[in-house]
């Protein structure tokens, strides 16, 4: 028997809620509405809090700037190289994980790891590893013969050395998903696979890649929101500067710029806005794909009689 809602448990509900919605309010919607109205103040007593002016100013000077479209554009670099690789990388390993193989389990918490160490740490790391004299990669790369690579001072390696080091931090969680989703697709898909002849490579493109859709999806949304959101990789690992000649620069790091080194609060803040539409657009536009798919496997697995 359901228990009919009263207003006094609804107030006690709201009095346990009460504590985590301060929170919320006082330090995400609070500064979420604050940033948005500072995004127009063209004139602005930042001590007083008075306003003498608003208007769209902050936003056409973002889009006048040449520094703004060169971190846009390092910011697409990243993504682009992040993103992709890190979903094909992470599915591949994560198929290997689920397989019966000996120390399945530490192999996991192995690749697991990077995700849950600091960024600083894992950065100092990487920076000795892409060091052009005394770094582990490129005593690798003379093994076969290739010469010394400036990773972290040539402009034209900055941002691959940012990418393979942002590729490796994120790879344990897109594992531990896409684990998760494997276990959860039906074994008998494998078996009748198996009956009709199909190769492993068959399987997986027919079977895993399918039903895995949602889960791909998933990954998908949270890698891109994650790699247009970098900063503490660049930070840390090119000591506080966006890479030689702003060469790693992205849009984040432009909106840390300029607010808290150059105080220009209102045009940081716009540039934020700038991020989010950006954000918004491609996370709608993944949805609808990502939708239409699953839609499509879902079809293919009732006319298969999978859907019985």
């Amino acid at each position: 028997m359901i228990e009919r809602r009263t207003w006094k448990k609804t107030l006690r509900a709201l009095l346990y809620l009460a504590p985590a919605l301060a929170l919320i309010i006082v330090f995400d919607v609070y500064p979420i509405i604050k940033s948005f109205l500072i995004s127009f103040y063209t004139r602005y007593n930042y001590f007083t809090d008075v306003v003498y002016a608003r208007g769209i100013d902050n936003y056409l000077s973002i889009f006048n700037d040449p520094e703004f479209w060169l971190s846009l554009r390092n910011t697409a670099i990243f993504v682009l190289g992040v993103v992709p690789a890190s979903i094909c990388l992470s599915l591949a390993v994560a198929v290997l994980l689920n397989q019966k193989i000996r120390f399945r389990g530490l192999l996991r918490t192995i690749y697991f790891i990077p995700f849950v160490t600091s960024v600083v740490a894992v950065s100092v790391v990487w920076r000795w590893i892409f060091h052009s004299q005394y770094g582990l990669l490129n005593a690798a790369l003379g093994l076969v013969g290739i010469s010394s690579i400036h990773w972290l001072t040539d402009p034209n390696w900055a941002m691959p050395a940012l990418i393979i080091l942002a590729i490796w931090k994120g790879l344990g969680y897109n594992i531990v998903i896409f684990l998760a989703g494997l276990q959860n697709i039906d074994s008998n898909y494998y078996r009748a696979a198996r009956i009709d002849g199909a190769s492993p490579w068959q399987r997986f493109i027919h079977i895993t890649v399918p039903m895995l859709s949602g889960t791909t999806l998933f990954v998908s949304i949270i890698a891109m929101i994650n790699a247009f959101k970098v900063f503490d990789e660049i930070y840390a690992l090119f000591n506080g500067y966006p890479g030689p000649v702003n060469s790693a620069e992205t849009v984040v790091y432009y909106i840390y710029n300029k607010f808290y080194v150059q105080n220009q609060y209102g045009i940081a803040s716009a540039a934020s806005y700038v991020l989010f539409l950006i954000i918004f657009v491609l996370t709608l536009i993944q949805l609808k794909v990502g939708g239409q798919k699953k839609e499509r496997t879902r079809s293919k697995k009732l006319a298969t009689g999978g859907g019985r």
